[in-house]
């Protein structure tokens, strides 16, 4: 999880094993207020169920392409979720999460909340 405006990491979360993302903040404890704005991509379908205030892209089924409102939407999304994707480029400088992770899984964790610190004092410092 990140701050738009500043782009600083807020929140990481692991699990043990290949598990998608969308399952993992499901199970996530962490409850977020009302007010609290979530831009997620389209593997994070059926969010709106879980947080009323979120925004997922449209996307067109077999038989039915997407109108131009929803195309406008799903790019306005976009625009507004760069800011993560710009952070996860920053992060596979490292390359842990670029290549596949071959040492300890226990310390899989520390070592990504590490680079996330160091990516965040790196904006202040900046």
């Amino acid at each position: 999880m990140a701050d738009r405006k500043s782009s600083q990491i807020i929140a990481t979360a692991f699990s043990h094993g290949s598990k998608h993302d969308f399952q993992l903040f499901k199970e996530d404890a962490c409850q977020f207020s009302e007010h609290l704005r979530i831009l997620a991509d389209a593997g994070y379908q059926g969010l709106m169920e879980l947080h009323e205030n979120s925004q997922t892209p449209f996307k067109k089924s077999k038989y039915h392409a997407l109108t131009k409102r929803e195309k406008q939407s799903n790019r306005s999304l976009a625009r507004k979720r760069i800011v993560i994707e710009h952070i996860f480029r920053k992060l596979k400088v490292f390359r842990i999460l670029s290549e596949r992770y071959r040492n300890r899984r226990k310390r899989f964790a520390l070592r990504f909340n590490l680079i996330a610190s160091i990516y965040n004092l790196e904006l202040i410092t900046n």
